[in-house]
């Protein structure tokens, strides 16, 4: 579906995004893309997009170049940007006006979106607070259907229930031959949700694992009291106990817990990393 390499991107000579960057993107999963503020998550997803070019390197979409901008590329992706302007006009006329770009979009998709969300079909976007605007935008993104769906940050601005709301929606969208990439900081809003974990830091991929490879390999441990074991790869230590990350030494699958995770990878990268070559 997407494979880049060797990847160069810079917005001048003193601000290097990437450096050598590769990574490949497979259809039948929800990649969670996480990273630091800064590290470049929103360029990555504008490079796959044909919004932004590389300096050097290849992207590929399906055999497509993204910086052709092909009608049939573009139809086969939608990014939902973090921030993005919506036209004075409802979510039913927005429907109308953008719909034809996309030749799977499904109208009794979107109105059932927009119910489970609560949007309301007629109020105009730009009235609605920024949480609704961005379900209205997101309701219409998964109605297109689309092969590629990109997410920045999707979940800034919903309240709680609508973050429930999302990663049931988004879950029920996974199909073998849809490829769906969430960038968030916001690490807890994709638990239960995402499949595989990427890591971007320090202008490259520096980790990605399924979740299913994770539990096999990790085991995440929450404790009382003082930890005399020695035994964690990563620990954080609070008031009243600890939780921390070990190799697992049974045959048990652990539950990942993704914040803990994300803190250790960037903070003992190596040692967490190591248990993945083996």
């Amino acid at each position: 579906m997407v494979e880049i390499t060797n990847l160069y991107f810079t917005y001048s000579k003193r601000n290097k995004l990437f450096e050598d960057l590769n990574l490949t993107l497979s259809e039948g999963h929800i990649y969670g893309l996480l990273g630091k503020n800064g590290t470049g998550k929103t360029t990555l997803l504008s490079l796959v997009s044909g919004l932004l070019f590389p300096a050097q390197g290849k992207i590929d979409v399906s055999g497509k170049n993204p910086e052709k901008r092909q009608v049939d590329f573009l139809q086969e992706l939608f990014l939902v940007s973090e921030e993005f302007d919506v036209p004075d006009v409802s979510p039913k006329k927005y429907a109308a006006l953008y719909s034809s770009f996309y030749p799977r979009f499904d109208e009794e998709q979107y109105l059932y979106y927009l119910k489970e969300f609560d949007v309301d079909l007629d109020r105009p976007m730009h009235k609605m607070s920024m949480g609704q605007r961005k379900k209205a935008y997101i309701s219409f993104a998964l109605a297109c259907n689309t092969r590629l769906l990109l997410m920045d940050e999707p979940t800034n601005g919903m309240d709680i229930p609508s973050k429930s709301q999302f990663r049931k929606l988004i879950a029920s969208l996974a199909t073998e031959n849809r490829c769906i990439v969430i960038s968030t900081h916001q690490v807890r809003d994709l638990e239960n949700l995402i499949d595989t974990i990427v890591v971007l830091e320090n202008h490259q991929i520096i980790f990605n694992q399924s979740v299913d490879t994770i539990s096999e390999k990790l085991s995440f441990v929450s404790y009382n009291g003082t930890n005399t074991t020695g035994q964690f790869l990563y620990e954080e230590i609070g008031a009243l106990g600890g939780k921390g990350i070990a190799a697992n030494q049974s045959n048990n699958p652990s539950r990942v817990d993704m914040e803990l995770l994300f803190n250790g990878i960037i903070s003992k990268k190596d040692k967490i990393s190591d248990l993945f070559t083996l």
